[in-house]
């Protein structure tokens, strides 16, 4: 018995080995080679040495400060204001340029600021553009994961049918998926185009002509509402065949004891599809998540990261930096940001989503 146990173990091993020498090869080592180079000023292409910087890197990129704007007063005390009427405060570089009192902002710019009574808070950052990508990534993860992960189940269950010709609603829902994300992008670019795209001639004649044409990828407000949907009209097909798979190895038995016993469909649903798809949903939410966090093709295709940044992501600048700008140690600092982040966040998902006994 223990040999024949030996046996199978070497055999599972040596069957696991190449595949942990992929994860090792193209995940683990340039994951530590990347951190390796985050902690040096490595250029792509430079006369000067490499040489170690430590963590400036990830200063330079986290780097936060918030400064206290109240509003400038004259000799008697009486708030001065502008042409407008509105309160004139001092300016934003007097604190963040060659100022002794406040150090640690030095070389930072405005990101966001907001209002309280005649007060200003003014959020600075020392690399603005990282903190825009870096909000936009997690706004991107946070709208596609769940309406991408419901739309997907929503197909999947409408598809779990036993009717004429549902294998050509399959094929269809899942047609984007084996499409080129580049060609696709460069489809629904036309799409959005805001001089004669096909979105806004649809909102043209369904309203009558009066929809003013909009510059969906033009327009800072827009621009990543819109790759948010191409986004998820493109994955969808994809996470509905992993749901159906899901689907299919529930018991047939279970459905008719629950007609038997005059469930409705909502109840049939909760009680007996959804506890069946519960190993599933953790795949589906951890992969969205992942792929979501790799959001790349579409920014550099539909905006190239604007309109003002509005589109920027973390992989958009890793490369951008890597590669444009040649700045291999930024890239690579935010290349491990972005690692961490991934992986913390499917650990968590993964623990809130175990099996409670």
């Amino acid at each position: 018995m223990a040999s024949k146990l030996t046996r199978s173990n070497r055999a599972g091993w040596a069957f696991a080995l190449p595949g942990f020498g992929l994860i090792a090869l193209f995940i683990i080592v340039p994951f530590f080679f990347a951190f390796g180079l985050s902690l040096t000023n490595q250029r792509l292409i430079s006369p000067n040495p490499t040489a170690f910087v430590g963590l400036a890197n990830y200063r330079d990129l986290l780097g936060l400060g918030v400064i206290t704007l109240e509003p400038e007063r004259d000799a008697g005390g009486q708030i001065l204001r502008g042409a407008d009427g509105t309160p004139d405060y001092p300016r934003v570089r007097n604190f963040t340029r060659n100022n002794p009192d406040h150090p640690r902002l030095d070389g930072m710019r405005e990101w966001f600021r907001w209002q309280s009574g005649d007060t200003q808070k003014v959020v600075v950052a020392k690399d603005v553009v990282f903190m825009k990508a870096l909000v936009n990534t997690f706004t991107f993860v946070l709208i596609v994961a769940p309406l991408q992960a419901g739309l997907a189940l929503l197909l999947a269950l409408l598809i779990n049918q036993r009717l004429r010709g549902i294998n050509v609603f399959r094929t269809i829902y899942f047609m984007p998926v084996v499409v080129s994300i580049v060609v696709v992008s460069l489809l629904w670019r036309f799409i959005y185009s805001g001089d004669n795209g096909l979105l806004n001639n649809i909102l043209s004649v369904l309203s009558f002509g009066l929809f003013r044409p909009v510059d969906w990828l033009g327009n800072p407000s827009t621009a990543l509402g819109a790759i948010i949907a191409m986004s998820i009209w493109q994955a969808v097909g994809f996470h509905m065949v992993i749901w159906l798979s899901g689907l299919q190895t529930i018991s047939p038995t279970l459905y008719e004891a629950a007609r038997i016993e005059g469930s409705s469909p909502w109840q049939t649903f909760r009680h007996v599809t959804w506890p069946g798809l519960r190993n599933t949903a953790v795949l589906i939410l951890i992969v969205i998540t992942m792929q979501a966090f790799a959001i790349f093709a579409q920014v550099d295709v539909m905006t190239n990261g604007g309109p003002r940044d509005a589109t920027q992501t973390l992989v958009f600048q890793a490369v951008q930096r890597g590669y444009g700008k040649q700045d291999i140690s930024g890239g690579s600092a935010i290349s491990v940001i972005l690692f961490l982040i991934v992986l913390s966040i499917s650990l968590v998902q993964r623990w809130l989503t175990r099996e409670k006994n």
